[in-house]
């Protein structure tokens, strides 16, 4: 896998590992974190969750600036890290207001910033080499495979953390709790039947009969304090896991390549982004951003995306001011592409907000033994090594391959049986865990995208990096058609609360893991996609400010994600994925209307 690589694509793998299980952990539980700690809605949550998607990629520009005008990338990657591990640290603490929380997130966020768009940058700039270029795609496919591999744990781990800890405090878990908990100490359970519900779940956690007000009150109050303080030890194991990343960084960036210039003279020489006029420049650009803000604020009255907005249009005339004659075509070309990210992201990023919604309220609640493989972290690792021997065992070609091929197959698979016969007819399953199936698709399916790609590049058939972009919001849309078919028997969530109702449709978990499998397989074709295409056409003096464009309009698509917590109460959940269909549709057909320009940028 790594034959024809540098060295250093490693450590960038293992540094990102660490990092990514830390944002997918906050991705699987910081919405229902929210909810259940503070009792937010779950527009108010969204909002909190789009300012932190936000916030952690559009501080990738300040992380960029600093790199380029520096050219210490390795450094400022090192201060990402600590300033990471801090952020974490803090919202570890049980017992935290929900300020102090929020001032939390902001940290992370920053050390992210800091962290993420240079350490993409420094992976580009290893395959500046001639001697590696031709395999860029590829490396950044292998680098986004070690980022979901941290990512695929992530989620299990959180859970298994919070389900741990509310056993220690004699609960069990009930996704659906903390909000009637919620309801409760606020008045709002008082129908007979609302009572009657409540009162079964709170005596099945705790596995005692609760009832009365007295009883309920001290149950919700005691429940919401365990279940919060779960996910609080949950982002302990976060910092733990940057902690790891941060020592395997330290220890071996020395394969990494050192970009910082020499001393000289004239700064413009250099290209430097640091000379009078491009401080000028940014300065004009800054109140372009300004003003943009204020603008979009009043017209659409949401600070936070007039920010958005502002910042990635100060940000497009600050490229426009500083960039050469011959930059140009290539920083248009970017640009252009940084325009269909952000719709992208939007839609992708849905899975940490309204799937994972989705997924709490619309999926049962309990599967049978074998759906439970894929909900339970050992008996997931076993079907995978036991499908992994079998196609090690008929597609390899030496006696010995083949042979351990087949132990794995017999012996791992042994062990899954075994553990799905110890599973009961009917086992719990928690939201969280949806997290993890596009992590681990990421990692299944990646060698496998790999070697189509291979296949047709030795036929001189392998689409250009920007036609695989363009692919892949294709193919996004068709994730949402699966679970758009999936909501079409479904109560609204609206109408749920309107009328007060105490079951509703719930459907197979196949179609939430169907269309993780079909985004993830979107995603495989732009995200690493984009990062190559990033790294190949930025400018050599522009790479971190460009890594820092591309995360910017991510940003920008994060902070768009509460168009789906908006409209989660408000339309038939049908409407609400065919929003998402048609950006990616609409985005797809911009891609290729402007696919010749963006080619010719490449060579």
């Amino acid at each position: 896998m790594l034959k024809n690589h540098p060295k250093g694509l490693l450590v960038a793998f293992f540094s990102n590992m660490g990092e990514r299980f830390g944002f997918y952990t906050m991705m699987a539980i910081l919405v229902l974190f929210l909810q259940a700690k503070y009792g937010l809605s779950a527009n108010e949550a969204g909002g909190y969750y789009s300012w932190f998607y936000f916030a952690i990629y559009a501080l990738a520009l300040i992380g960029g600036i600093l790199a380029d005008a520096t050219s210490r990338y390795k450094t400022v990657i090192l201060f990402g890290l600590i300033i990471m591990f801090g952020g974490y640290a803090m919202i570890a603490m049980p017992g935290m207001s929900l300020n102090m929380t929020l001032l939390g997130l902001f940290v992370i966020a920053f050390g992210n910033g800091l962290f993420k768009g240079n350490l993409q940058a420094v992976v580009g700039q290893m395959y500046d080499d001639p001697k590696y270029s031709s395999v860029r795609d590829t490396a950044f496919m292998i680098f986004y495979m070690g980022i979901n591999v941290g990512a695929f744990f992530a989620p299990f781990v959180a859970t298994g953390i919070r389900n741990w800890f509310l056993r220690t405090q004699g609960f069990e878990h009930d996704g659906s709790l903390p909000a009637l908990c919620h309801a409760f100490i606020d008045g709002k359970v008082v129908e007979a039947d609302a009572l009657a519900k409540f009162e079964g779940l709170a005596s099945k956690v705790s596995g005692n009969l609760v009832t009365g007000t007295e009883q309920l009150t001290e149950f919700a109050n005691n429940y919401l304090a365990a279940f919060s303080k779960g996910y609080n030890y949950a982002f302990g194991v976060a910092s733990i896991a940057m902690v790891i990343s941060l020592l395997v960084y330290i220890i071996f960036n020395k394969h990494l390549p050192n970009k910082e210039k020499k001393k000289v003279e004239n700064a413009e020489k250099t290209g430097s982004l640091i000379t009078k006029k491009n401080i000028i420049n940014l300065v004009i650009s800054g109140g372009l951003m300004a003003a943009t803000s204020v603008l979009f604020y009043f017209i659409l009255n949401d600070f936070a995306l007039g920010l958005a907005i502002g910042l990635f249009i100060g940000f497009v005339a600050t490229m426009f001011q500083i960039s050469t004659k011959e930059e140009l075509p290539k920083v248009t070309s970017l640009l252009l592409v940084f325009v269909v990210v952000i719709f992208f992201w939007m839609s992708f990023h849905q899975n940490g907000l309204t799937l994972t919604l989705f997924a709490r309220d619309y999926t049962v609640k309990e599967v049978g033994p074998f759906t439970n493989i894929f909900f339970n972290l050992w008996s997931m690792l076993a079907f995978i090594g036991t499908l992994a021997g079998l196609f090690v065992a008929f597609a390899r070609k030496q006696v010995s391959e083949r042979i351990i091929g087949l132990a794995m197959f017999l012996g791992l698979g042994f062990l899954t049986y075994k553990l799905v016969a110890g599973y009961s007819a009917s086992n719990p399953i928690a939201p969280e865990v949806f997290q993890s199936f596009n992590p681990l698709f990421i990692v299944v399916l990646t060698f496998p995208v790999m070697g189509i790609f291979s296949w047709l590049k030795q036929k001189n058939m392998e689409p250009t990096t920007p036609r695989k972009i363009g692919y892949g919001m294709i193919i996004a849309s068709l994730g949402f058609v699966i679970v758009l078919l999936a909501s079409l028997n479904l109560i609204a969530p609206h109408t749920v609360a309107d009328q007060g109702l105490t079951e509703w449709g719930r459907i197979s978990p196949y179609w939430l893991i169907s269309s993780y499998l079909v985004l993830t397989v979107a995603e495989l074709f732009l995200s690493p996609m984009g990062l190559s295409f990033v790294s190949k056409v930025a400018p050599q003096r522009f790479q971190g400010l460009m890594q820092g464009g591309w995360l910017l309009a991510t940003a920008i698509g994060n902070k768009l994600l509460f168009v789906g917590s908006f409209f989660w109460d408000r339309i038939e959940l049908w409407q609400l994925w065919a929003i998402f269909i048609a950006c990616c549709i609409l985005s797809a057909l911009f891609i290729f209307s402007i696919m010749k320009r963006l080619e010719e940028s490449t060579k």
